[in-house]
């Protein structure tokens, strides 16, 4: 794997404040690595990054993933399929930074990083250029290894809050974090939406009164006025399903379109 960029330019947290006082707040778009195969998926996230995307989250495929929607699944399952292993999606994050000037920042449910090895996993995501990792099925109090890992390596570390979240639990989420708290806007799947649930102010403002820094929403999100919906609360907006969507039917030259389209959201000043 080259380690020509071990260090990405720009944090996640810096990267998100300006886009806060630039503009309405910050995209975050979501592709999986290996969909429909690895170089297309690097180009896919250089394309998000090329057309107003502020942050990229490259999901790294995995065969049970229970809080991903049929489109992302549908994905995943390709990938998995054409024989994606876990070790490219670091060379992935490299091919990323060495061509976009955005943090990337991995998503991935927890099993294949304890099945590689946490402080392997931690040193390769650092030699890749990414930025730390979303980990939507761990629970800080079970964060252990990963908490140690995170600090030893200076990555972030995003955890989840929902609707569903105890008071403590949204404290938990608030003080391991680091980069930014993602926000669950519903208790289903991830997908394209008709409407963002409303319960996602009920959740950034929960998260809020427990000090969180940043807060950006996911699930749900397709459209360019539910982005700047979202904006007018939290800090940025996740979009994945819509851009996935595009990649199957429109491939690259789609994805960069849609990024524009959906961009366009934060910008309405």
């Amino acid at each position: 794997m080259s380690t020509t960029n071990p260090t990405p330019t720009r944090t996640v947290a810096s990267t998100i404040d300006r886009a806060n006082a630039d503009r309405d707040g910050a995209v975050i778009g979501y592709l999986p690595a290996g969909y429909p195969d690895v170089q297309t998926s690097v180009d896919a996230a250089v394309a998000l990054a090329e057309n107003g995307v502020d942050v990229i989250e490259l999901g790294l495929p995995y065969s049970d993933p229970v809080m991903d929607g049929p489109v992302i699944q549908r994905a995943a399952e390709e990938s998995l399929a054409n024989g994606f292993r876990v070790a490219q999606v670091f060379d992935a994050v490299n091919q990323i930074t060495e061509r976009a000037d955005v943090p990337v920042l991995v998503m991935t449910y927890w099993n294949p990083v304890l099945r590689y090895g946490v402080e392997r996993f931690a040193d390769d995501l650092v030699a890749s250029g990414a930025a730390g990792l979303i980990t939507p099925d761990l629970i800080p109090d079970e964060a252990r290894e990963w908490m140690d890992a995170s600090e030893r390596t200076g990555l972030d570390r995003v955890f989840l809050a929902a609707p569903s979240s105890s008071d403590v639990r949204m404290r938990q989420a608030v003080e391991a974090s680091r980069g930014f708290v993602y926000a669950v806007s519903t208790m289903g799947v991830t997908g394209a939406r008709a409407g963002v649930d409303s319960a996602a102010r009920t959740v950034v403002s929960r998260l809020r009164d427990a000090g969180v820094a940043r807060t950006c929403v996911g699930l749900g999100i397709s459209t360019a006025d539910q982005v700047a919906e979202v904006l007018d609360y939290a800090d940025g907006a996740i979009v994945g399903s819509a851009f996935v969507r595009a990649l199957a039917d429109l491939g690259v030259t789609g994805v960069g379109q849609r990024a524009a389209e959906l961009t366009a959201g934060a910008r309405r000043r």
